[in-house]
């Protein structure tokens, strides 16, 4: 009895890092990581309907001896060559096994191949479509050149990541960070660099998080009190024709031109087509509730998971923090910029602040222009106006994600 005790008293997560806390000390600084995100996303409101998941992920990898996100492990029990029909076949290759698994793996190794196999991802975006009205865009379409200005921090961190050591394909996974954008961040960081996808995700979430903190000092450090204070002519109504053609229409001029953007962009309108069309409710309603839930809890907690110790705790991780920053602080001032420049040519009058919701993260970065806008006069409403920019971020970023995968990839 006393030895059954003592076995069971070894199996525990508890005995074996109190025993050999040097190999887990990494682990609990992990969960310690872990509980400070869920601290962030239930008190703070950071982003929580993936910071949450993904923290809670973080915490499940890091346990001492919960292997559930290890990979499984299979026996093969060969046959003896007994007959000369098993020696001919042996001759040509064939074998004769018993297949036996010593262990079927943890549940969030299977979660993660959703990610892994980038079909989590285009998931999401056919979710973000089918809540997404494009009017404003389609209404204003000088909008997509703000939604590309903002992308330039993708490449300017691109070349900063070289320049601190990475390869071209972990620095196109670090610069996509700029585009604001998680489930684009993701989709490349699988495709190009999967063992930095943990840092990867957990700095693109944080930092849409940050919106509202890391933007507005740089749009008031780039614009005058009289620009901040321009008001916009009203849109134009957009009809319902405009609206339907607009997603087949750029899914197929997109798709042509940039191939390897299709999958992103295909459900990114499709979605967005879903909820436009007016004959396919049932399935806009289930893109943009039921699956994109489904969804997300999967994506985000198996993302988590991947956020190891060994992997996390690395000077890279640092560096593609302090990149993502970078990323993500050029493509705001980049946005702001060229919507200076274009008010300087426009008849009509084009508020500066909007530029910055070119980096995405909808609708986060137009309320934060709106917001900003409104400091200097309370009259005006700019969320409109900056919801243009801001979806065509999200077409921007996707469209960079196909460019670097159809260099790097």
């Amino acid at each position: 009895m006393g030895e059954v005790v003592f076995n069971f008293i070894q199996s525990t997560g508890i005995y074996n890092v109190i025993t050999d806390f040097g190999m887990y000390y990494k682990q609990i600084i992990m969960i310690g990581v872990g509980c400070l995100l869920l601290y962030l996303a239930i008190n703070k409101g950071f982003e929580p309907l993936l910071l949450v998941p993904i923290a809670f992920g973080m915490i499940l990898t890091n346990l001492p001896l919960s292997d559930i996100m290890s990979h499984p492990q299979t026996l093969l029990n060969m046959h003896p060559i007994d007959s000369k029909e098993a020696a001919m076949q042996a001759q040509q290759g064939i074998w004769a096994v018993d297949i036996k698994n010593k262990f079927p793996g943890g549940l969030l190794h299977y979660l993660y191949q959703g990610d892994e196999l980038g079909i989590f991802p285009p998931l999401i975006f056919m979710g973000v479509g089918a809540m997404t009205d494009f009017g404003p865009l389609i209404a204003n379409p000088k909008s997509l050149l703000l939604g590309a200005a903002a992308q330039f921090g993708i490449f300017f961190t691109f070349i900063g990541a070289i320049f601190f050591g990475f390869d071209a394909q972990a620095a196109s996974s670090i610069g996509i960070i700029g585009g604001a954008d998680g489930p684009t961040s993701i989709y490349l960081a699988t495709k190009l660099k999967p063992e930095l996808l943990g840092p990867i995700a957990v700095a693109a979430y944080s930092y849409m998080a940050l919106v509202p903190i890391i933007q507005p000092p740089i749009m008031r450090a780039l614009t005058s009190e009289e620009e901040r204070n321009i008001v916009m002519d009203q849109l134009r109504p957009v009809s319902k024709k405009e609206k339907i053609i607009f997603p087949i229409m750029v899914t197929i001029i997109v798709s042509l031109i940039l191939p390897s953007a299709a999958t992103l962009i295909g459900m990114l309108m499709l979605g967005n087509l879903f909820k436009e069309c007016g004959v396919t409710d049932r399935l806009s309603k289930t893109a943009s509730n039921e699956l994109m839930n489904i969804v997300t809890i999967f994506l985000g907690i198996s993302v988590g998971a991947t956020a190891t110790g060994e992997a996390f705790l690395t000077w890279q991780t640092f560096k593609i923090f302090a990149l993502g920053v970078i990323a993500f602080s050029i493509g705001t001032a980049s946005g702001v910029i060229l919507a200076k420049i274009m008010n300087k040519f426009s008849k009509n009058p084009i508020n500066p602040l909007i530029g910055s919701a070119g980096v995405s993260a909808v609708p986060m970065a137009a309320r934060v222009s709106n917001k900003v806008g409104q400091q200097e006069n309370p009259g005006n409403f700019l969320l409109m106006h900056a919801m243009g920019p801001n979806v065509a971020g999200v077409i921007g970023s996707a469209v960079a994600a196909g460019v670097l995968l159809s260099l790097f990839g």
